[in-house]
């Protein structure tokens, strides 16, 4: 009870009422609502005010929003001793359930037998009787085991309800005491149970994690991805390695059908077979050659990426190394170097991602395990693709020898240290666009030389002089490198493709100038390779729209071909003929035979809207192409109805293509 009787208390008590008053008048006013004010029955006089006031504080009634029930109840408790006396009588009906007839188990029989199908047939189920002898020892330890672990129970829980109720050690202490006093012989089941589940559940998550993050789980979980996939493109896959395509077998007719059928169609069925394998034969002779499609690498990582370089593993020809990289300075988007294999065409087998765009990647010959990637900022590095890290092993960010242009093609060579031949080393060769041919050998980490560096040319005049144009100044006297090609039989040799249209032949013995130089091209030479078949003869491609073909005496050109106008990004000769070339431009990929025809493709492939072809690559052991776009996209086609590849030395070679080109018109 409050009581106060000075004047100014009751003067302050008016003053607040007069104010919320006048609040509550200007609360009306400012709102539209209508407020009914009910008249005081009686009127305050200045006695009221000084009479002492009587304030009551009561507390309200309690409300409850969420009641949960505790499963534990304490000792001290009212309710202690019937939580007690339920959990005993529980245990004692659990105790009398074994053996007693009031609980009875029987088996029930469906009358309808379960349905089985015919095809059905489970093994038989082997019964074995097995038996051990127990011990009075043995029942004594597995009863000690109980009480052991009961009085732990106990104990945990005791030391959680202290600690829930918060009280001190010392009533702790008597509390515990207490407890196992009153009840020793009333520990609840339910509770040993529900622990001993708890323990069971967490070595199972326990168990579970270390299986699911193991190496061996994993490597299965691959070899199963593989399977599912070799089931899903079986046919595709027999059709790439040239194997005969497994069928499904049409399901069986019924026997009443069959029977009839075979008595009236006993002697017809042979004649209409021949007749059919003589059509079959016939329309698979009047097929023209064709390029059908059987699969892409290509997943959610690479679409919109450009595919800027291809190579065959050199040990594992099922291991496919793939760049992506724009070509443009300004159009420069992250890069990506993937392995992929031909037994998962669905996601590739290493990923290495990078800021930079790909611009060249290759594998090694001696160690078929390292791959080389060159990026579009200059760096080159070297992945162990046996590791599952996506951190290289090698890199020539740090170097000072570093290239300061894109990368635009890597090649490992090997080549003869001595005399005799037998004694090789392997080396990596770089061309990039600030002039420089570079080799890189590995010991403690990437050395880097010069093999050249390659500068702009004069033009030559018609008597065969060299001439400078008096109005062009040169920015700089480097030319920039597109691409390289080294001799099949003599490593020492090799080509180089510049950006002003030029082909150097160059020798790593000589560093400061150039053994010849061939003109054809008007626009940088994007790609230059050897024929495998014969290594005088070489094929050249460039911006110009042309594909060239030289021979290594003759700077001049040997056969031109411009069947677009189009750049044509890539060429490459066919493993199996040395008539056979691929051409990928930007509309159209083309398969020319120059035993059939020097003037037209013998195959052409035009790409779909908006696509346009980066690189192309022939499989080594199969009749099949494989073809980069600037969608992410590395399809593979199957070369059907091809001619077949007629062996010829160099010289019939030359005489032949010498022979078309006087045979056909101009």
């Amino acid at each position: 009870m409050i009581s106060k009787s000075s004047v100014s208390t009751s003067e302050s008590i008016a003053e607040d009422l007069e104010e919320s008053s006048y609040k509550r008048e200007r609360l009306t006013s400012f709102t539209d609502l209508r407020v009914m004010r009910t008249a005081p029955e009686t009127m305050i006089t200045k006695e009221d005010l000084e009479k002492n006031i009587e304030i009551i504080l009561t507390e309200t009634e309690t409300l409850r929003f969420f009641d949960l029930p505790t499963v534990m109840v304490s000792v001290e408790s009212e309710e202690a001793e019937k939580v007690t006396q339920r959990n005993k009588n529980y245990e004692v009906l659990c105790r009398n359930r074994l053996g007693n007839d009031l609980y009875v188990e029987r088996m029930m029989q469906t009358f309808n037998g379960a349905p089985k199908n015919k095809d059905v047939q489970c093994d038989k189920i082997i019964m074995e009787d097995k038996g051990i002898m127990s011990t009075a020892w043995d029942l004594y330890d597995s009863y000690n085991a109980m009480e052991i672990l009961s009085l732990s129970v106990k104990q945990t829980l005791a030391e959680s309800s202290s600690k829930a109720n918060g009280l001190p050690k010392d009533r702790e202490q008597r509390l515990a005491g207490s407890t196992t006093e009153k009840s020793s012989e009333s520990s609840s089941l339910m509770d040993i149970e529900n622990v001993i589940l708890a323990k069971i559940h967490e070595d199972e998550e326990d168990l579970s994690d270390v299986i699911l993050k193991s190496d061996r789980f994993h490597q299965d979980l691959f070899f199963m991805e593989r399977v599912l996939m070799e089931n899903i493109f079986q046919p595709k896959l027999a059709a790439y390695r040239q194997l005969p395509v497994l069928k499904e077998p049409e399901p069986e007719e019924p026997e009443d059908f069959l029977e009839n059928a075979k008595h009236e169609e006993v002697e017809e069925e042979p004649k209409k077979e021949e007749e059919e394998e003589i059509e079959i034969v016939a329309e698979e002779s009047t097929i023209p050659p064709n390029l059908e499609r059987l699969w892409s690498f290509s997943c959610e990582l690479t679409k919109g990426l450009n595919v800027s370089s291809l190579a065959w593993n050199k040990t594992n020809p099922d291991l496919l190394a793939v760049g992506y990289g724009h070509f443009g300075f300004k159009e420069q988007k992250r890069g990506l170097a993937c392995c992929w294999s031909i037994k998962n065409p669905m996601w590739p087998e290493r990923i290495y991602q990078s800021p930079y765009g790909v611009t060249a990647v290759d594998f090694s010959i001696g160690s078929p395990n390292l791959l080389a990637v060159g990026y579009h900022n200059g760096t080159i590095a070297i992945y162990n693709v046996r590791s599952n890290t996506n951190v290289p092993v090698l890199d020539s960010s740090e170097s000072s020898q570093k290239h300061l242009g894109p990368v635009w093609q890597l090649q490992w060579i090997e080549q003869d240290r001595g005399t005799t031949g037998d004694d090789k080393r392997e080396i990596l060769v770089s061309i990039s666009a600030d002039g420089r041919i570079s080799k890189w050998v590995i010991r403690k980490g990437l050395d880097c030389y010069d093999l050249m560096r390659l500068k702009r040319t004069v033009a030559i005049n018609k008597k065969g002089g060299e001439k400078e144009k008096k109005d062009e100044a040169l920015l700089s006297r480097q030319a920039p490198g597109m691409c390289f090609a080294f001799h099949p039989k003599d490593t020492n040799i090799y080509l180089a493709g510049t950006e002003e249209g030029h082909i150097h032949k160059c020798s790593c013995s000589y560093n400061e100038q150039y053994l010849d130089t061939y003109r054809g091209h008007k626009g940088p030479v994007y790609k230059v390779t050897w024929n495998p078949f014969c290594h005088d003869v070489f094929l050249s491609c460039s911006a110009d729209w042309g594909v060239i073909i030289w021979q290594q005496e003759n700077v001049k050109p040997f056969l031109s071909f411009y069947p677009t106008t189009s750049v044509v990004y890539d060429v490459a000769w066919s493993p199996k003929s040395s008539y056979i070339f691929a051409a990928a431009n930007e509309n159209r990929v083309e398969i020319w035979d120059l035993h059939i025809s020097t003037l037209d493709p013998l195959i052409v492939n035009v790409a779909n809207p908006g696509i346009k072809f980066t690189t192309i690559l022939f499989a080594k052991q199969t009749d099949c192409l494989l073809v980069g776009d600037s969608d992410g996209q590395v399809s593979v086609y199957e070369l059907r109805n091809m001619p077949t590849a007629l062996d010829f030395g160099q010289e019939d070679m030359i005489d032949c293509l010498l022979g078309h080109k006087s045979n056909q018109p101009a």
